[in-house]
């Protein structure tokens, strides 16, 4: 079994690698977004010590787990307990074709429609990622890869299915 993290820009199939390998060995999740965000109206990040907390009950609560999301700053709090790294570094255009067909994420948004809503502004997002700083960008999450020096892989194209 397996503590895994999975990292990438938003449409890099993160969430749908996650829940593949959840059901296939049964491990418990973690989405990040549904920690690192404040229920505000524009949503705003949480402190990070609330989110820290969060992730801490999770580890300790479960033997193995899998933790997903574009954070570096959190998962630079729990990657070294982790026995596998995984980066999904696509290309931007495939990130984008993921993000328009993306299935409606009920944890996220109240309907399909309010996530369609949302869509022009999270296209911007995405095509920004090798332009960012700060936590969501390209840069972060190459450092934390790279200076990972356990049981560690990048994909640079969609995965469709564990072999």
């Amino acid at each position: 079994m397996k503590k895994i993290i999975i990292f990438g820009n938003s449409g890099s199939g993160k969430t749908t690698l996650a829940k593949e390998l959840v059901e296939k060995y049964s491990l418990p999740h973690l989405d990040l977004d549904s920690i690192a965000w404040e229920n505000t109206d524009p949503p705003t990040r949480k402190a990070l010590g609330d989110s820290a907390s969060v992730i801490n009950t999770f580890i300790t609560s479960n033997k193995y787990w899998v933790i997903e999301g574009g954070y570096s700053d959190l998962l630079s709090l729990v990657i070294d307990t982790a026995s596998k790294v995984i980066f999904l570094n696509l290309d931007i255009q495939m990130c984008v074709e993921n993000c328009k067909e993306r299935p409606w994420e009920p944890h996220k948004y109240e309907t399909f429609e309010k996530q369609n809503d949302n869509l022009d502004m999270l296209l911007g997002w995405v095509k920004e990622y090798s332009l960012r700083q700060g936590c969501f960008s390209l840069l972060a999450h190459r450092k934390l890869f790279d200076n990972f020096e356990g049981d560690k892989v990048e994909y640079n194209s969609n995965i469709h299915s564990l072999k």
